[in-house]
């Protein structure tokens, strides 16, 4: 077994038990810390395979982004997990559906390249080596060029989620105190300076 062979079965091992400790672990925290290990070792397997752009993107933005957000998001809200699990029970017959289906798809795919393994050679759009170009270089004339319609809508979809999880999120309150610039500055001495006579023994 050569030394890539090593690298990639103990990249592959760590990603799956990691993967499983996210789900597994009582304390979200450390199922944050499994999913950020998930992550690296999945960088790992990329590198393998030649993908760096691929491997950087995933450290940078799902480690260096999402899952450090979503840790201090758990640290810092107080939210009661033994209320959240209490609940859960009620969402069993669809996570199992969804488990049916993930798995059913995952069979299809590693039956289908066990059975057909030529499969895996009839690519529509065979990217260049590495030795005629780097591999961003020949990603982003795919994604740019053949793809890039698909990938402005990609773009226009997450803008409407994020424009929407903050109009659902945003609650305007009406008990406490606004800014109005407008009639700050509007403001005169006459209106803004009110003179009261006390008369001795009183309060104002």
């Amino acid at each position: 077994m050569g030394l890539q062979a090593l690298f990639f079965y103990l990249f592959a091992f760590v990603a799956v038990a990691s993967a499983f400790m996210v789900i597994s672990a009582r304390n979200p925290v450390h199922s944050v810390l499994f999913l950020i290990l998930t992550f690296v070792n999945a960088a790992g397997l990329f590198l393998l395979t030649g993908a760096e752009f691929l491997a950087m993107i995933l450290l940078v933005v799902y480690v260096g982004a999402v899952a450090v957000l979503f840790l201090f998001v758990v640290m810092m809200l107080d939210i009661d997990f033994a209320e959240l699990r209490s609940g859960a029970l009620k969402y069993a017959p669809i996570a199992t559906l969804i488990g049916v289906v993930v798995a059913a798809e995952l069979v299809f795919v590693i039956g289908g390249s066990i059975i057909s393994p030529e499969a895996m050679n009839a690519v529509t759009m065979p990217m260049p080596a590495l030795a005629e170009r780097q591999n961003t270089a020949a990603l982003g004339d795919v994604l740019y060029t053949n793809y890039v319609y698909f990938f402005q809508i990609a773009g226009l979809v997450l803008l409407v989620a994020m424009i929407g999880a903050i109009v659902l999120t945003l609650r305007h309150r009406t008990n406490i105190k606004r800014q109005d610039i407008s009639r700050q500055v509007a403001r005169t001495p006459a209106t803004a300076v009110k003179v009261v006579k006390v008369k001795p023994g009183q309060g104002v």
